[in-house]
């Protein structure tokens, strides 16, 4: 799946590969997983780690404040603080 993680002042992270297989969030009820063929979803998110685990690449984390996520089309945006 393609991913993008965007804050207002910059692309944090973009993988554009289809190289994405999994994606933790923390949601505001809880933290939840995105993977390939996900349903269309939008929710908001709340301040905590966002785990991206890529093909043949060690894991990446990135702590956020808050923020939306956007599913549509194997597609994930988050919108983060």
């Amino acid at each position: 799946m393609k991913l993008q993680i965007l804050t207002p002042d910059k692309v944090v992270f973009s993988d554009e590969t289809n190289k994405v297989y999994l994606v933790q969030l923390p949601g505001i009820d809880g933290s939840f997983e995105i993977m390939n063929d996900h349903a269309p979803l939008i929710s908001v998110l709340k301040k905590g780690d966002i785990r991206v685990l890529i093909k043949d690449q060690p894991q990446q984390i990135f702590p956020i404040n808050g923020g939306v996520i956007v599913v549509l089309n194997n597609s994930v945006q988050v919108l983060a603080e």
